[in-house]
C-alpha cells in the first residue's frame, strides 16, 4: 500500500486524498484472494462548525464536576471518616487533585518506559477512586441512619482495597470463549477475534500472552476489531509478537487509533503483515471480510456498507469496532458481524451506564441472516482493573 500524507493540508482533505490514492494503488484481484475498496468521497466538504463559548464552558464544567466527584471526593471523604481529627493541608489537596492528572499526561510529554508506568498507575488510581465512589453512596446513606463514622471509614477502605485487588488480578487473566457459527454451507474454518487490547496503556508483555493464546487455538484467521493501540509512538518492537501469529491477520481501526497517530499505526501493522481494512472488502478463500472505519455517527455502517462490494457466494464477515449498525448489516446480507468497544463496562457498576449507550453490550445477538458477536475486550483501557467483566480471546468455529 502506498499512502501519501501532506502535513500542510487539513486532516480532512488528507484523509480523502489518501483514500482515493489507496483505492487505485492497493486494488488487486485473484481467484482466491481479492481486495476491493469503496469509492473515494469528494474531498470538498463543509468545515465543521466551531463550538460556541457556552458549549465550551458547559463541557469544562461537566468535566470539572466529574473529576471532583470521582477523583477528589472519594479519597478525601474516606480519609476524613478514618481520621476525624485530620484536615487536608495544601500539599495533600494538591497531591489528590494534581498528581493523577500529571501522572497520566507525563507519558504524552515524555514518552518512555518509566512514564508509561506512571500513566498506568494514574489510570488505575482512577479505577480505585471509581470503586470507592460507588461504595460511598450506600455508606453515606448508612451514616445518615446512624452508622459510626470510623466504622464507615474502615468498611469503605477495606471493601475498596479487596475489590481493587481482585480487579487487578482479574484484569491479568485471559479467558477463551468458543462459539459455533453456522457456515450456511459456504465456509468452514476457525476465526479468532481479539479486541480492545489497548497497547500503550497496557505493556507489550500482554501482547505476547495474547499471541500465545491465539496460537493455542490454531486459528485459520485472526481478526482484530479495533482499539489495538491507544498511545502514540507504540514501536515496531512493541508490536513484534504479531510476527509469531500463525494465521493471516485482519484489522479495523477503533476510536483510540483515531485519537493518536492513526496513519503511522496502520503503516506499522502493515509492515508486520497485518491486512488493514479501512472501508475495504477482502476476499480470502471461502470468506469475504469487510472492514469499516470507526466513527461516532450511529449510521456509519449504513453509510459505508452499501458502497463496499459484497460476495454472497462466500461467508461474509463484517468487522466494525463498536456494536452499532446491526440492522444495516442484516439488510445487506452479512453472515457474521464482529465488534468490541464496550469492554462489557469493564468495572461495575459502570456497565449499567454503558448498556444505556450500547444495548448490545456483549455476547451473541441475531438479526435476520446476521449473527453479531460483541467482544468484552481482550485488554483494558484506563485502569488495569476488571470487575464484573473479563478479558477474552474469542474462538468462532464456522461449520
Amino acid at each position: 500500500h502506498n499512502r501519501h500524507r501532506n502535513r500542510h493540508h487539513s486532516s480532512h482533505l488528507s484523509s480523502h486524498l489518501s483514500s482515493h490514492l489507496s483505492s487505485h494503488l492497493s486494488h488487486h484481484d485473484s481467484n482466491a484472494h481479492t481486495m476491493t475498496t469503496a469509492p473515494a468521497e469528494s474531498p470538498v466538504a463543509a468545515r465543521p462548525r466551531r463550538p460556541g463559548l457556552f458549549t465550551i464552558a458547559r463541557t469544562v464544567a461537566v468535566i470539572t464536576l466529574l473529576y471532583a466527584l470521582v477523583l477528589v471526593y472519594p479519597p478525601l471523604r474516606l480519609l476524613t471518616l478514618l481520621l476525624p481529627d485530620w484536615s487536608p493541608g495544601t500539599a495533600a489537596l494538591l497531591a489528590i487533585i494534581v498528581l493523577p492528572l500529571f501522572g497520566r499526561l507525563a507519558h504524552e510529554w515524555w514518552p518512555g518506559h518509566a512514564t508509561r508506568w506512571t500513566s498506568a498507575v494514574a489510570l488505575t488510581w482512577l479505577g480505585v477512586c471509581f470503586i470507592a465512589f460507588a461504595l460511598l453512596i450506600p455508606l453515606e446513606i448508612a451514616l445518615l441512619a446512624g452508622l459510626a463514622r470510623r466504622v464507615a471509614g474502615i468498611a469503605g477502605v477495606s471493601a475498596a482495597g479487596l475489590l481493587t485487588a481482585w480487579g487487578m488480578i482479574n484484569a491479568q487473566r485471559l479467558h477463551t470463549r468458543e462459539i459455533v457459527v453456522d457456515g450456511k454451507g459456504k465456509a468452514r474454518g476457525r476465526l479468532v477475534q481479539i479486541s480492545d487490547v489497548h497497547l500503550g496503556s497496557r505493556a507489550p508483555g500482554l501482547l505476547k500472552r495474547i499471541v500465545a493464546r491465539v496460537n493455542d487455538a490454531a486459528p485459520d484467521v485472526l481478526l482484530i476489531t479495533g482499539d489495538f493501540i491507544d498511545f502514540r509512538n507504540v514501536s515496531l518492537a512493541d508490536l513484534a509478537p504479531l510476527k509469531d501469529v500463525r494465521a493471516p491477520m485482519y484489522f479495523v481501526i477503533g476510536n483510540h487509533e483515531r485519537y493518536v497517530d492513526l496513519e503511522d499505526i496502520c503503516l506499522r501493522l502493515e509492515r508486520l503483515g497485518v491486512h488493514v481494512l479501512r472501508n475495504r472488502a477482502l476476499g480470502a478463500g471461502a470468506f469475504h471480510f469487510i472492514g469499516i472505519d470507526d466513527a461516532e455517527a450511529k449510521d456509519q455502517v449504513a453509510r459505508h456498507l452499501p458502497a463496499l462490494p459484497k460476495d454472497p457466494e462466500r461467508f461474509q464477515v463484517l468487522l466494525y469496532h463498536r456494536p452499532d449498525g446491526l440492522e444495516a448489516a442484516a439488510a445487506h446480507g452479512m453472515d457474521l458481524m464482529l465488534c468490541g468497544h464496550t469492554h462489557n463496562g469493564q468495572i461495575m457498576p459502570f456497565n449499567f451506564l454503558v448498556r444505556r449507550m450500547f444495548p448490545r453490550i456483549t455476547g451473541v445477538h441475531q438479526l435476520g441472516p446476521t449473527l453479531l458477536y460483541v467482544s468484552p475486550g481482550t485488554g483494558t483501557w484506563g485502569p488495569v482493573l476488571r470487575l464484573g467483566s473479563r478479558s477474552e480471546v474469542t474462538v468462532l468455529d464456522v461449520r
